[in-house]
């Protein structure tokens, strides 16, 4: 007879199963599943006490230093039933129940009905704890629990650890009934309550991050930087960011989501409260950046809706009456080029400077307001709404990018447009500003340090590999970014040859007469410059130099490269509004795709902070765009590209480093490595290996903290 200070059995026979009325059927043991009386809140500081009966293993364990749980206090020789366990196996013998008067008593079955109030497991609202029992509830889940390990978990469930639990979740204080398998197989359950809700699959997440990722950082931002820092030079320290801080981090946010089941502020509170800034910091930038990128989108809707005319407004310059009555064009729009005349004024209708607004621009306010009730509609459910949506926006621009892609490969020097991407320019490395603006491409293409990534894998099932999940969802982003700057690049390929065989044209035009009967040279000498000037008073101060590789750095600089140079070969397409319609709605489902993930990143975290606790997550969604589109009306003013300018540079560099930063630190130093590998491993199996630790601890916060200062040291001065 196994002894025990507060339970006592006795030895168990095995008998035919008889039919129960009334009562549950007894608790079948069995070889393979040992019977553990666990506390939920540690499996080390626990005593063992077995007991070999036959092929059977009985195990107790006990909290030390606590008193007799009083579950358990009249159990004695009681009838154990089977529906406090948490398995149950068809190969299982019934134990033969007995007399709690007599625990020693072989006279098989009585009709002693035992009391079942202290066994009745009442489930506790967190509302009625006490302040140290809710926190030792809250340290409670999440904890090591036994179970049988069959079973598999799925999408599509509230909370699938809990799913597979029969047993609801019992007070602080109390021992826990479990099943567990000889093999000591666990089962993780996670830092939330049982009522969150979930992908309805593995795809819809997939999507859903992916589409997050690649976004307009992938075609309209990373073709821009590459240009400015040096062309294919930009693509070295890219990479390099890439494999050393970009993938470690993102595997690092998808596994704290889905570690603790919580958004951005909430994790990172749970982590530690020293540490909760962070989250807060998370979402303020997310709710900055939320800002200016839903403009772009605006942006993208009025070039859409202006794309369906023909010819293209964008194609030529507009006319406006002269004098006599006669229509002449505009000349402002002559002094620069058709597209730049319509980005400017017609779209933007930008003024001098910052400090005169000017006209308010209604055209754009529309579209704004357009923009976040589409965002609305598509998140005013989460993630019910929003992951039906990716099956779409996800999905159609790889369409689009593949069919620009086979067009740009036929067009007429594309191949100079690509030899301008990856031809590096060696002296760009020495530059701080080029390996910080490659990393802040990083995390503005992965969608890092933003909170979005917390939020989307705090809804994925706990065992889910989100290891595998990161490295795909890394490589797909990076490869689409080289893909989308193949395509970009080989259109401006074309769009640099056109004007270079024009300019040649012209030039050829103007010094026919010099040179007869020789090849006209490709540089103009000076004395032949000096002399075309004396002999036509109209010549231009520039002499027409026609290098195609200047028309390729000038084609691709500032903000307006998709509005501006895109177009403009766009406009040499046959069919151009087809090609214009095609394009620009691929630029709206990439941006959208990425405003779910920054707006949920700030709404997740208000829900789960439960700031608003009585206002339902629809109302909450809705006030949200609301709020955000009364504030992004001031990029709707005649100066707000400027402001729009100032949110680029400085809401989306220098704090997504120092955030990302920080949670390194949050994660290598105060919550610790060793306990977030135990973590990884308990919910895909596999600890990280030695390089993510290495970069998560060394490599990553020394190259955010390197490129921030020497950014600093650098840029600050020139700038006072």
């Amino acid at each position: 007879m196994l002894h025990h200070p507060f339970i006592s059995f006795s030895n168990f026979t095995t008998h035919t199963p008889r039919p129960h009325r009334g009562v549950a059927p007894p608790l079948r043991l069995f070889s393979h599943y040992p019977l553990v009386f666990s506390h939920p809140r540690t499996r080390n500081s626990s005593e063992d006490f077995s007991r070999s009966d036959g092929p059977r293993k009985i195990r107790v364990r006990t909290l030390r230093g606590r008193r007799s749980p009083d579950i358990f206090a009249n159990i004695g020789g009681c009838d154990l039933y089977e529906h406090y366990a948490l398995t149950s196996h068809p190969s299982a013998q019934p134990i033969n129940p007995r007399s709690c008067n007599d625990p020693g008593s072989n006279l098989g079955p009585t009709s002693y009905k035992p009391n079942m109030q202290n066994l009745m497991r009442k489930q506790y609202s967190k509302s009625e704890l006490p302040v140290g029992e809710k926190m030792e509830l809250r340290e409670m889940q999440g904890r090591l629990i036994g179970d049988n390990g069959d079973a598999n978990p799925a999408y599509g469930s509230t909370n699938i650890a809990f799913d597979m639990s029969d047993v609801s979740p019992v007070r602080p204080g109390r021992m826990t009934v479990d099943m567990v398998s000889a093999d000591e197989k666990s089962e993780f359950r996670p830092e939330s309550d049982d009522t969150r809700e979930s992908w309805d699959s593995k795809l819809q997440f997939m999507l859903a991050t992916i589409g997050y990722a690649v976004g307009l950082g992938n075609v309209w931002r990373f073709p821009y930087l590459a240009q400015k820092n040096g062309g294919g030079a930009f693509l070295i320290p890219y990479f390099i960011m890439l494999f050393l801080e970009g993938i470690p981090c993102f595997y690092m946010e998808l596994a704290v989501g889905q570690r603790l089941r919580k958004g951005a502020i909430g994790a990172w509170n749970f982590v530690s409260p020293y540490v909760g800034g962070i989250g807060i910091t998370s979402a303020v930038v997310s709710f900055n950046v939320a800002l200016y990128y839903n403009t772009i989108i605006a942006w993208c809707l009025y070039y859409f809706f202006q794309s369906f005319q023909s010819p293209l407004p964008w194609s030529e310059c507009p006319r406006t009456e002269g004098p006599n009555h006669t229509w002449i064009k505009v000349p402002e729009c002559q002094k620069s080029s058709p597209t730049e005349y319509f980005w400017y004024r017609q779209t933007l209708d930008i003024s001098a400077n910052i400090e005169s607004p000017e006209a308010f621009n209604w055209r754009i306010a529309l579209c704004l307001l357009l923009a976040w009730f589409f965002c609305y509609l598509c998140m005013a459910k989460g993630i019910a709404s929003s992951g039906k949506v990716v099956y779409v926006t996800a999905t159609f621009p790889y369409l689009v990018l593949v069919i620009f892609f086979f067009r740009g490969i036929t067009l007429d020097g594309m191949e100079k447009g690509l030899e301008h991407l990856f031809t590096p320019d060696w002296s760009k490395l020495a530059d701080p500003v080029v390996w910080l603006e490659a990393g802040t491409q990083i995390f503005f293409s992965l969608g890092l340090a933003f909170g979005g990534l917390i939020a989307f894998s705090s809804y994925n099932p706990v065992h889910n590999n989100c290891f595998r999940d990161a490295l795909t969802v890394s490589i797909c982003n990076c490869g689409t970014s080289m893909f989308a700057g193949i395509v970009v690049f080989s259109v401006l390929g074309f769009k640099a040859h056109s004007i270079h065989q024009r300019c040649e044209l012209d030039r050829d035009l103007l010094l026919q007469p010099m040179y007869q009967n020789t090849t006209i040279p490709s540089v103009i000498p000076e004395d032949v410059i000096n002399h075309l000037r004396q002999t036509i008073p109209n010549l231009p101060f520039d002499f027409p130099e026609c290098d195609i590789q200047k028309e390729l750095e000038k084609s691709a600089s500032g903000t307006g490269l998709a509005f501006i140079a895109f177009t403009e070969a766009i406009n040499q397409f046959p069919g151009a509004p087809f090609w214009s319609v095609l394009f620009f709605l691929m630029l709206f489902t990439l941006g959208i795709d990425s405003q779910f993930g920054t707006l949920e990143g700030v709404i997740t975290s208000i829900v789960d902070m439960k700031l608003f606790p009585n206002v339902r997550k629809e109302i909450l969604t809705g006030l949200t765009c609301l709020l955000c589109f009364f504030l992004s009306l001031i990029f709707s003013q005649g100066g707000g590209n400027y402001v729009f300018t100032l949110f680029d540079n400085y809401s989306g560099n220098f704090p997504l480093l120092i955030v990302a930063f920080f949670e390194c630190i949050a994660i290598s130093y105060i919550y610790g490595l060793k306990r977030f590998s135990d973590d990884i491993e308990l919910m895909t199996g596999k600890r990280p290996s030695c390089y993510w630790l290495f970069c998560w601890k060394y490599v990553a916060p020394a190259a955010m903290l390197t490129i921030l200062t020497a950014s600093f040291v650098q840029i600050s001065p020139s700038r006072k």
